[in-house]
């Protein structure tokens, strides 16, 4: 089963070269394991621009959808046996980043 795993952060920012350093590290054991599907960082929310098309003219907005403190600064999409092992990965990611993270299955 393929996992999203969420990386949450309070502020915009790339992170520290120790933590960069640190997430290519874990980067590098997804592959070697098997698990590595796809991984990405995300640029500021101030960079989104948001499309709501459900009515008779779509409207463009520039900005995040939401105004938050926290936000969606990267994420992993990894495969996984089972939910335990998803976690278990999420959980080493999360130190790798020294963030937040959140583990939610594809349907």
């Amino acid at each position: 089963m393929q996992y999203m795993v969420s990386v949450i952060d309070e502020k915009a920012n790339n992170g520290t070269q120790e933590e960069m350093d640190a997430v290519d590290v874990f980067n590098d054991k997804l592959i070697a394991d098997g698990y590595w599907v796809f991984a990405g960082g995300l640029a500021a929310p101030s960079t989104a621009t948001v499309i709501d098309n459900r009515g008779d003219q779509p409207i463009v907005t520039d900005g995040p959808f939401v105004e938050t403190k926290e936000l969606l600064a990267g994420f992993w999409i990894i495969q996984a046996p089972d939910l335990d092992v998803a976690l278990k990965l999420a959980t080493e990611g999360s130190k790798a980043c020294n963030r937040k993270v959140e583990v939610r299955p594809f349907l």
